[in-house]
C-alpha cells in the first residue's frame, strides 16, 4: 500500500458524530495505561491504511494529526481501528493529567502574565490584555526601556509574540519581509520575503501565529504562511491572482489574517472573492464569499480592518469592515448574510468592529464614515441585522487607532486625524466622558491592559489613562525617544512588556512595578 493512497483514504472519510467524541472523552478517565506521545503509525477500522502521524488535539470534525511532511489532516474518530481508539484515549488522559498537575502560579506575585500575542489586537482581537500586576503610573521619563534594536525596514505593521519569539513585517530595498526576532534583546532570528513592493512605506499587515506557523500579508496582497521557527515557506497565495482581489483605495492590503481552527480566514477583496477560507496548513481553498460590486457608500474592495469572530443571532459568522462597510458571512459556507453601508467612507474603512453577544460596533474615519451599533437576530436566511443608532462623524467616529470595549463602555480616540480620548456606553451611543485633546496630537492608536488605557498619539506621546466611566483620568505620559514618522502601530503588551514599532525600530519597555 503507497502511503499517498492511505492519505487519500482519510482525508476522504466524512466527519463523526460528536457523541463519539463524548463517548471518548468519558472512557478515557478510566484508562491507566501510558501510550508514548509523538509521531506513531495510525491505522484504520479494516486495517488496510496505515498513515505516520503525531496527534494534534481532537476538533468537532474528528482526530487532528499532523503528518511528517507537517502538514494536517482531519480523521473520522470511528474510521480508526479500536487499538488506535485506545491509544487515543490514553493520549488524551495522559495530556489532561499534564494539564491539571502544571504548578499554580505563586500566590505571592505581584503579576499574571500570559506571555503571548499572536495575532492583531491580542488572542481575543479586542485590543484587551488579560495580564494584572502592572505599574498604575510611569515614572517622569516613561517605565524602563530593556532594549531598542533597528534594522527592521519601513512599514507600520505592529507585532505578534509567541513562544518567547515576536513577529513583524518590514520593507528593505523594495523587499517586504516577514521577521522573528527573541523577546530577550531583540535580536534577529529569522527574515523570510514575502513580497515585493515599491508604494507608500508598507507592509501594514500585523503577522498572525497558529500551530507552529506564522502567516503575513504584503502592500501588494501576497499571503505567506511559514514555519514559525525558521521561517521556511509551507505555502503562498497572491490576492490578486488567485481571487481577483483589490483594495477600496491604494494604501494597500493591511488586514491580519484570523486563523480559526484549522481554517485561515481571509479577505481578498475580490468580486467573487471578497472573504475566504484556506485550510491553514495547505492553502487549498475551502470556501469563497461572491459579493457583487457597487452600493450606496463607500467603494469596491477590501477595507483595512481585520476579522472578528461573532455567534450573533445561534450562528457563526465573521464580521469585517471592506469597501462597502460591515459585512457577516457564515462560517461554514462563505454566504454572505447581512451588510451596513451607512459607516463606509469612499476613502478608507480601516477599525476592526466590536462584536459582542448579538451586537457589532463600527466605525471609521473621514468625512462621511460616522459610528453604528447593530443588532444581529434570527431570519429567513440566518440572520438579521438591524441599527440600533448610528452617529454621524461629527457626534462620534474613530480614524484608525482602533476601539475597546470594557465592560458596558467603548473607549476609542475620536476624530479623523485626531484621538481626542473619548468614553461612551456601546448601547446607547451616550457620551459618558470627552475631555478635549488630551496630552498627544493626531490618531490614537489603543490599547487596555490591568484597568488602564494605553494611547499612542500620533506625535509619539504615549499616555496612561485610566479605563473607567467615572471621569476621564490621566495618569502619566512620555515621549517614545525614536521619532521616526507618524506614530502609527498599535501598542502591545505580553509577559509585562511594552512593545512599540516605530518604522526601522523596535522598542521594549518593562511595565511592571
Amino acid at each position: 500500500m503507497r502511503l499517498s493512497v492511505s492519505i487519500r483514504y482519510f482525508v476522504r472519510l466524512a466527519a463523526f458524530p460528536i457523541i463519539m467524541l463524548a463517548a471518548l472523552l468519558v472512557a478515557s478517565a478510566s484508562v491507566g495505561q501510558e501510550a508514548e506521545d509523538g509521531p506513531r503509525t495510525w491505522t484504520d477500522s479494516t486495517g488496510k491504511y496505515k498513515m505516520v502521524a503525531e496527534f494534534v488535539r481532537m476538533t468537532d470534525a474528528g482526530v487532528l494529526l499532523r503528518r511528517e511532511d507537517n502538514s494536517e489532516v482531519t480523521v473520522p474518530l470511528s474510521k480508526l481501528s479500536r487499538a488506535d481508539q485506545m491509544v487515543l484515549r490514553q493520549l488524551i488522559q495522559q495530556r489532561r493529567r499534564a494539564s491539571e498537575n502544571q504548578p499554580s502560579a505563586d500566590a505571592t506575585s505581584k503579576s499574571k502574565s500570559t506571555g503571548d500575542w499572536p495575532t492583531w489586537r491580542g488572542a481575543n482581537r479586542d485590543g484587551v490584555c488579560q495580564e494584572t500586576g502592572l505599574l498604575s503610573e510611569w515614572p517622569e521619563n516613561g517605565p524602563r526601556q530593556v532594549w531598542q534594536v533597528s534594522g527592521l525596514g519601513t512599514g507600520y505593521s505592529s507585532v505578534a509574540i509567541a513562544d518567547g519569539v515576536i513577529y513583524t513585517m518590514g520593507r528593505q530595498d523594495g523587499v517586504e519581509s516577514l521577521i522573528a526576532l527573541k523577546t530577550e534583546d531583540g535580536s534577529e532570528l529569522w527574515r523570510t520575503e514575502v513580497g515585493r513592493a515599491n508604494r507608500e512605506k508598507g507592509p501594514n499587515c500585523s503577522p498572525t501565529v497558529s500551530d507552529g506557523r506564522v502567516y503575513a500579508l504584503s502592500f501588494e496582497g501576497d499571503l505567506l504562511c511559514a514555519d514559525a521557527k525558521t521561517g521556511r515557506e509551507l505555502w503562498r497565495k497572491s490576492f490578486a491572482n488567485d481571487f481577483g482581489g483589490r483594495m477600496m483605495s491604494g494604501w494597500g492590503f493591511s488586514e491580519s489574517p484570523l486563523v480559526d481552527g484549522d481554517r485561515l480566514i481571509c479577505t481578498p477583496g475580490g468580486q467573487q472573492a471578497m472573504m475566504a477560507a484556506l485550510d491553514k496548513a495547505t492553502g487549498r481553498v475551502i470556501w469563497t464569499t461572491p459579493m457583487p460590486n457597487g452600493g450606496s457608500r463607500g467603494g469596491d474592495g477590501a477595507g483595512y480592518s481585520s476579522i472578528v469572530i461573532s455567534n450573533a443571532a445561534g450562528v457563526k459568522q465573521y464580521v469585517q469592515l471592506v469597501g462597502r462597510g460591515v459585512i457577516g458571512v457564515a462560517a461554514n459556507d462563505g454566504r454572505l448574510l447581512w451588510r451596513y453601508e451607512a459607516i463606509a467612507n469612499g476613502t478608507a474603512n480601516i477599525p476592526t468592529p466590536i462584536v459582542v453577544d448579538n451586537f457589532v460596533f463600527c466605525s471609521t474615519g473621514y468625512g462621511d464614515g460616522g459610528t453604528a451599533l447593530l443588532e444581529l437576530s434570527g431570519g429567513p436566511r440566518g440572520v438579521n441585522m438591524r441599527e440600533v443608532y448610528y452617529k454621524s462623524s461629527n457626534e462620534t467616529q474613530n480614524h484608525h487607532g482602533g476601539m475597546i470595549r470594557v465592560g458596558d463602555y467603548v473607549y476609542m480616540g475620536h476624530g479623523h486625524n485626531n484621538g481626542f480620548p473619548l468614553c461612551v456606553e456601546w448601547k446607547s451611543g451616550r457620551d459618558v466622558w470627552r475631555p478635549g485633546r488630551g496630552p498627544g496630537s493626531g490618531s490614537a492608536a489603543i490599547l487596555c491592559a490591568d484597568g488602564h488605557l494605553y494611547f499612542r498619539y500620533e506625535n509619539g506621546v504615549m499616555a496612561l489613562i485610566e479605563a473607567t466611566p467615572d471621569e476621564y483620568r490621566l495618569k502619566s505620559t512620555f515621549k517614545i525617544p525614536s521619532g521616526n514618522g507618524p506614530s502609527w502601530p498599535h501598542p502591545v503588551i505580553a509577559d509585562g512588556r511594552l512593545y512599540l514599532r516605530d518604522q526601522e525600530v523596535l522598542l521594549c519597555y518593562d511595565v511592571r512595578p
